[in-house]
């Protein structure tokens, strides 16, 4: 038997994040990160007050009644909340159908999971989101976000590369 013979034949292994398991761990260390860093800020920066870190970034601790940088914020809090569950759903059902060998889709799902489990658990525990992040100038600033809105923002980003650059594979 030769070479490519034993390559067809051997069972390929599936990308790290097609399996759940390491999905799970990873969705899970992200989400604590996340919880971790919001109740540090919560509990240790001035609220909305500007904390410059460099130019063009400061912490800036506010409340976010809405979803990802402010958007719905006059929605009702179960909508948002049932809105979150129904978007962490699809996109585990995205996951689900992905073909183990998109490995770059599978990280920008459990990003995305990641950063709206992290603010669901925020709607929950305080009612509103804890926001922190700030880009600005002296005549602009960019809407106050957090490390999940990052998350998912990452993951989505992920998701498009993973579309525009990742060979397919054809149909047998």
């Amino acid at each position: 038997m030769t070479d490519s013979e034993m390559n067809e034949q051997a069972p390929v292994k599936p990308a790290l994040f097609s399996r759940p398991l390491p999905i799970l761990i990873f969705i899970v260390a992200a989400v604590v990160l996340d919880q971790a860093v919001k109740i540090m800020v919560d509990n240790w920066l001035p609220l909305q007050e500007m904390v410059p870190v460099i130019p063009m970034l400061a912490l800036y601790r506010t409340y976010n009644l809405g979803v990802a940088f402010s958007m719905l914020s006059g929605m009702d809090g179960w909508f948002i909340v049932g809105m979150r569950l129904v978007i962490v759903a699809f996109v585990l059902w995205l996951w689900r159908r992905t073909p183990n060998h998109r490995w770059l889709a599978h990280l920008g799902f459990a990003l995305i999971i990641a950063g709206a489990l992290g603010n669901l658990i925020d709607r929950f525990l305080y009612g509103h989101v804890i926001d922190y992040i700030l880009f600005h100038t002296e005549t602009w600033s960019f809407a106050v976000f957090n490390l999940a809105d990052s998350f998912i923002t990452v993951g989505a980003g992920c998701v498009i590369l993973d579309e525009l650059l990742l060979p397919k594979k054809a149909k047998a």
